[in-house]
C-alpha cells in the first residue's frame, strides 16, 4: 500500500526522541455476518476495516497511537505524535527494511469475495432445514454464517517488511428442543482458515444435525451429580480448560508481569510426565493459524510443556524484552486498534497412547464430558469453574445416561498434573479468545483425557 522508502521514514519519526523498537501495522479487511432466525433472514452485514498503528517500545512500557483510513499525511503526524510522547535515552538500531516471505501454508480454494451473496445465504437455509427437519422437538434454529479477508503489512524498526493475507470462514448453528415445559440448547460452530470450501468439510446439515443432537440430549437428561470424582473430558473444545486455566497464565501478558502461578518454572515438573502441550500457529488451514503474528515474525509451533515439564512461555516482542525470553511467535491482535501482546493460535494436548474406551472402562463412578460450555477462570490463580454442555454418567466401567447442570471446578495447575490418561484422538475446536489486544480467532484442542479426583458441580449425589 505504501513504499518501502515510506514506512522506513514512519520507523525514523517514531524513533526521534528515543526507543528500543518501533513497528507500523496496516491493516485492510473485509468482512460478512449473516444471522438466519426464526426462518428467514434476521441481518446482512458487510464491512471494511481499514486502518493503521504505530507503536514505539522503551523498556518495559510501550506507547501506540491508531488512526483509520490513514493517507501518509495521516500517517506521518500520528508517527510525529507517537515520538512527542516518548522520552526516553535510548535509541534502537533503524534496520534497512527487507521485504520477508513465506510460503502460504493455508492455501485457500475458493475466495469468499468470489461466491454470490445468495449462495451464503442458501447455506444458513440449508442448516435451517437441517436442524428442523432432525426432530419435530427442535422449534427454534438460529444460523450465524461469517467471513474474514484480512490484509496486513507490518514493517518493524528491526528491518522486517511483511505482507500476510488471511482468511477465515465459520457457521454456527444453535438449536433448541422443547418438549413439555423443557427447553434446551444445542450449539456446534466449525470454523477454519479456509474459504468456501470449509462446505466440503463441514456440510451445513452436518453442522446443524450435531446443534440438534445436542439439544435434543439435554432435553432426556437427568440432574448432574455432585461430588470429588474421575472425569473424562472428551477431544476438540474439551480443550477450552486447557486454553482458559493455562494457557493464558503462559502467555507473556501475565509472566513478565510477576502475574501467572507459572512464573519463574521453566525447566521444573508442572504436570503429569504423560502430558505434552503445544501452541502451533503454523497447522495448515486451521482457525488460530496464519503465516506471520501481528508483529512480523513467522509464527512457530512452540512447545509449552514436553512430558511434563515447562518448556516455553508465549512470547511477544514487549514481553520478550520485560523477560529476556526469545520472541515465539506470539504477537496478535484484533485489529489495528490495538496494540499487540502475547495471544495463543492453536493450542492443545498432544496426543497420548491411550482410547476413549480404555478410560471409560478404568471408572467405577465418574463423570464423562463429550461436551464443554463456557466459563470463568482466574488467571493469576488458575482457578475455574465451567459448564458442561454434554455430559454422561459412567457405572461400572460404562457410559451410563446423560446428565445436565454438570460444572467443572478446580485450578488449572492442579489439573494438569492430575491427568491419569491421554487418548490418540486428538481434535480441535473453534473459539474467539479476549484479552488486552481484542478478540481473536483461536484454536483449542486435545485428544481425551481422564483427570482423577475433578470437583463436579451438579444437583445429586453420585
Amino acid at each position: 500500500m505504501y513504499s518501502q522508502e515510506f514506512y522506513n521514514k514512519l520507523l525514523s519519526m517514531a524513533l526521534k526522541n528515543g526507543g528500543d523498537y518501533a513497528d507500523v501495522f496496516v491493516e485492510d479487511t473485509n468482512d460478512t455476518v449473516l444471522l438466519f432466525d426464526s426462518g428467514k433472514v434476521k441481518s446482512i452485514n458487510t464491512g471494511l476495516i481499514a486502518g493503521a498503528g504505530i507503536r514505539v517500545i522503551m523498556g518495559g512500557k510501550s506507547v501506540y497511537l491508531y488512526a483509520s483510513n490513514a493517507d501518509e499525511q495521516k500517517l506521518l503526524n500520528l508517527a510525529e505524535t507517537v515520538a512527542q510522547a516518548v522520552k526516553y535515552d535510548k535509541r534502537g538500531n533503524l534496520g534497512d527494511l527487507t521485504p520477508v516471505s513465506l510460503s502460504n501454508a493455508h492455501n485457500i480454494r475458493i475466495l469468499p469475495s468470489s461466491v454470490d451473496l445468495r449462495d451464503k445465504l442458501e447455506i444458513l437455509s440449508r442448516a435451517d432445514t437441517a436442524a428442523r427437519d432432525h426432530s419435530s422437538k427442535i422449534q427454534e434454529v438460529i444460523v450465524r454464517y461469517w467471513d474474514n479477508s484480512q490484509n496486513v503489512t507490518i514493517a518493524t524498526s528491526e528491518g522486517r517488511l511483511v505482507n500476510d493475507k488471511r482468511i477465515r470462514t465459520r457457521l454456527a448453528v444453535t438449536a433448541v428442543g422443547v418438549e413439555g415445559d423443557k427447553k434446551e440448547t444445542g450449539f456446534f460452530g466449525p470454523g477454519k482458515a479456509l474459504g468456501f470450501e470449509l462446505f466440503d468439510r463441514y456440510t451445513p446439515e452436518s453442522i446443524a444435525e450435531e446443534a440438534a443432537r445436542i439439544a435434543l440430549v439435554s432435553l432426556e437428561a437427568g440432574a448432574a451429580p455432585q461430588g470429588k470424582m474421575p472425569v473424562v473430558m472428551d477431544n476438540a473444545f474439551g480443550g477450552v480448560i486447557f486454553h482458559e486455566a493455562c494457557g493464558h497464565a503462559l502467555e507473556a501478558t501475565a509472566v513478565a508481569d510477576n502475574a501467572s502461578v507459572f512464573c519463574g518454572k521453566l525447566g521444573q515438573q508442572i504436570a503429569n510426565p504423560i502430558v505434552t502441550a503445544i501452541d502451533d500457529g503454523t497447522l495448515p488451514n486451521e482457525w488460530g493459524s496464519q503465516n506471520f503474528d501481528d508483529e512480523g515474525m513467522p509464527t512457530q509451533k512452540n512447545v509449552l510443556i514436553e512430558n511434563g515439564i515447562l518448556k516455553s512461555y508465549m512470547v511477544d516482542k514487549l514481553g520478550s524484552l520485560k523477560m529476556n525470553h526469545p520472541v515465539t511467535g506470539s504477537g496478535r491482535k484484533e485489529s489495528y486498534k490495538y496494540a499487540p501482546t502475547s495471544r495463543m493460535t492453536n493450542t492443545f494436548i498432544a496426543p497420548g497412547n491411550s482410547t476413549l474406551e480404555e478410560m471409560i472402562s478404568t471408572i467405577d463412578n465418574g463423570l464423562y464430558c463429550r461436551n464443554m460450555g463456557g466459563g470463568s477462570v482466574n488467571p493469576p490463580t488458575t482457578d475455574f469453574n465451567f459448564a458442561v454442555a454434554e455430559a454422561y454418567l459412567i457405572k461400572n466401567g460404562k457410559i451410563d445416561r446423560p446428565v445436565k447442570g454438570a460444572s467443572l471446578i478446580g485450578k488449572g495447575s492442579d489439573i494438569i498434573q492430575n491427568i491419569e490418561m491421554v487418548g490418540r484422538n486428538l481434535d480441535y475446536g473453534t473459539g474467539m479468545c479476549g484479552s488486552e489486544s481484542g478478540s481473536i480467532p483461536a484454536n483449542v484442542g486435545q485428544p481425551p483425557i481422564k483427570v482423577t479426583g475433578l470437583v463436579v458441580g451438579g444437583q445429586e449425589g453420585l
